[in-house]
């Protein structure tokens, strides 16, 4: 680890006795300390020299700490920034931290956690762990016989690399955005909002945060928060010490301690009871627990990833979820898109999944899908996501047992097909096979009735296109435009309303419905 001497710190408040505290707390951890009075007095500083990290007042004489943020940021510096806020300003906080803040501290600001966020933004470790855990290794994770921990691994250490994140397969414009923002989140402790819905990869998300983030090489403790029974939440998130109940028989930790130093994921965080929304509201402010039956808290140093398939902002609104804890969490959200709205990536997604398939069965080469296969998953419509794709995958493996899967092969219930219509399986990319369907053939009715005097269409797809683009055109006029009024009105979502607005090149112009040329 690198000694304390060898990091610099600029620190910038217009307040003499404030700079001059926080410069003597710095000296006396060991670090080269620079202070400024203003935005341009830190900024000429900082055109001189590099420094490991900048602490920064909020306002200052001639702009703000955001300022000299934005400033960092727009010019690609690699100083970490802690802001200082005025007490009572979360707003405040929440905006430096999408700034590229790594972290935040209000006033009056306390010596010990100042340090304790300084040594973790250097990536220096800070206060000696509590009495009775090795300092050297990580505190294990409690029992994974309570089904509150995945029983998969109940704490990950990581020694480094993006593994994880690599395994988000798809090139698509909202996954590209996805990536975008886990790479740039996971420079700071920003809290992070991860929502989807179920099997979308909301804790693969989590995950790659966590290993492209400084903390790889410190535990991922991932949590269920559904899972866990009301009466044992408070212990098994903050632990408990010997005596605190019935059955208490030892000291034991909580997830917050086995994640210490590293990341807690929260997962389905919308499920939490109030009673215990409130006890995790305070240990995110204070960043301390007290375990059950102690006196006294103890500092954490985690940062928390939350993830829900839940509207937290209605529950909010129908008063089952904290609107305070709400802020606290979503200061960073990430939306991880349904399957269904990333068609585009099913080829890949399926690929990546054989192979894995493949490799845990042991089966080489791993089997491909077949044009009519792939075309029919791509007019399902997914409702499990990824997560049921990979079960569709494992069942056809088996079922085929051959080198290609073929559309029989995936025994798709026909009551949940997508409204969507899919790509054309022979646009995908995938390649040729042998024939593998009968022909459907359609018998005469014992009764025929008169054919219609309509001439039949040439072209079925680009027909059915123009009269679906008609029907949202006049929806979204007799609406006025509003997409969500007239996607009701046919029964459809916002989300496929856009969906389909967006396959057919119908956009919502200035004074009316404009279709882009191509698409017409």
């Amino acid at each position: 680890m690198t000694s304390a001497s060898h990091y610099s710190l600029l620190v910038v408040d217009d307040e003499p006795d404030l700079r001059t505290l926080y410069e003597l707390t710095l000296l006396r951890e060991g670090y080269d300390v620079e202070t400024a009075a203003t935005v341009e007095d830190a900024w000429s500083r900082l055109r001189d020299r590099t420094y490991s990290a900048v602490i920064t007042d909020m306002r200052l004489p001639d702009g703000t700490g955001l300022d000299l943020l934005r400033r960092l940021e727009d010019t690609g510096r690699r100083e970490k920034a802690i802001m200082i806020t005025a007490f009572g300003s979360p707003e405040n906080a929440v905006e430096a931290l999408k700034a590229g803040a790594y972290d935040y501290l209000t006033k009056p600001v306390d010596l010990k956690q100042f340090r304790a966020v300084v040594a973790s933004a250097l990536g220096r470790p800070s206060a000696a762990p509590p009495a009775g855990v090795a300092a050297s290794s990580a505190v294990p994770a409690p029992a994974a016989s309570r089904g509150s921990v995945r029983a998969a691994a109940p704490a990950v250490v990581v020694t480094g690399g993006s593994g994880t994140i690599d395994r988000m397969a798809g090139a698509s414009a909202t996954m590209l955005h996805v990536r975008g923002m886990i790479e740039k989140v996971a420079r700071s402790m920003a809290p992070v909002l991860v929502q989807g819905e179920s099997g979308t990869g909301k804790e693969l998300v989590a995950r790659s945060i966590h290993e492209v983030s400084g903390r790889r090489a410190q535990p991922f403790i991932a949590v269920n928060c559904g899972a866990i029974p009301e009466q044992l939440l408070e212990a098994e998130f903050f632990g408990y010490r010997k005596g605190a109940f019935t059955g208490a028989a030892e000291d034991r930790e909580g997830f917050f301690q086995a994640a210490r130093g590293g990341t807690l994921f929260l997962d389905e965080i919308g499920d939490l009871p109030l009673s215990m929304q409130s006890k995790l509201l305070r240990v995110i402010q204070e960043r301390a627990v007290r375990p059950v039956g102690a006196v006294v808290e103890t500092p954490v140093d985690v940062r928390i990833v939350s993830a829900t398939h839940k509207d937290l902002a209605s529950e909010v609104q129908g008063g089952r979820f904290r609107q305070d804890l709400y802020y606290r969490l979503n200061v960073i959200q990430i939306r991880v898109p349904a399957l269904r709205e990333r068609l585009e990536d099913l080829p890949l997604i399926c690929e990546r999944l054989l192979e894995r398939i493949a490799q845990d069965a042991e089966v080489w080469p791993p089997p491909r899908l077949t044009p009519a296969a792939l075309g029919h998953l791509s007019r399902y419509a997914f409702p499990g996501n990824v997560r049921e794709l990979e079960n569709l995958l494992h069942r056809a493996v088996a079922l085929s047992g051959g080198e290609w899967i073929d559309q029989a092969d995936l025994a798709l219930p026909d009551t949940v097909f997508a409204e969507l219509t899919g790509p054309d399986p022979e646009t995908l990319g995938v390649p040729a096979s042998p024939p593998v369907a009968e022909p459907l053939i359609l018998a005469p009715a014992a009764a025929p009735v008169e054919a219609a005097a309509v001439p039949l269409p040439s072209d079925l797809a680009a027909y059915l296109d123009a009269v679906e683009r008609d029907i949202l055109i006049r929806a979204l006029e007799r609406h006025r435009f509003n997409r969500t009024a007239a996607g009701a009105s046919l029964g459809l979502s916002l989300r496929q309303m856009r969906y389909r607005m967006a396959r057919l090149g119908v956009l919502v112009a200035e004074h009316g419905v404009a279709v882009e040329p191509d698409e017409a």
